[in-house]
């Protein structure tokens, strides 16, 4: 390349670098936002995984503006008998609150129901064996509390006296 060609062509490389660099990213539709809820939101151990990933590096989906706020299990306890249900409510919410805001959330309820009795499940599954029953018990307790009421604000005490009473006797021991 000549000396005047690269002397011409330097400042116009520059400036088309520049304006690219300069230039906002496109904005996240609704149809990508709502596929990527959906996506993150899904009854199955790949989504509460996806979802989860995101969850600890919501800087990355800043472009998304999705509502990470929570109250975890509301005014139902986090742990129950020590089971911990935290992070399933945690997902719940976020379904709820990010559908909610998009004006679809009547038609995902029972999904994201769904995938809050899938994800306590498979947390339950995690538990020895000895304990499982009990907190199967509170899982099933939590999700037909978010069916019917939409919250598992919903639970009472009694509610977990009866899963208590399917604890082993020695009650010792982690689960």
């Amino acid at each position: 390349m000549t000396r005047t060609l690269k002397w011409l062509l330097t400042p116009i490389v520059a400036f088309t670098v520049v304006i690219g660099l300069a230039s906002p990213a496109a904005a996240v539709t609704f149809e990508q936002k709502l596929g990527q809820l959906s996506a993150f939101t899904q009854t199955n151990a790949a989504s509460y995984d996806s979802w989860n990933s995101a969850r600890q590096n919501q800087g990355s989906w800043a472009d998304y503006a999705f509502n990470w706020s929570t109250d975890y299990c509301s005014s139902s306890p986090d742990n129950p008998l020590g089971f911990d249900f935290a992070l399933s409510c945690y997902r719940h919410d976020f379904g709820y609150r990010n559908y909610k805001e998009m004006g679809q959330f009547s038609a995902n309820k029972s999904r994201l129901d769904s995938a809050f009795y899938e994800d306590l499940k498979r947390r339950c599954a995690r538990y020895n064996w000895a304990v499982r029953p009990a907190c199967y018990s509170l899982a099933w307790t939590y999700y037909t509390a978010v069916k019917n009421f939409g919250s598992v604000a919903a639970v009472t005490q009694a509610d977990i006296d009866r899963a208590a009473e399917l604890l082993p006797a020695s009650g010792g021991g982690r689960f």
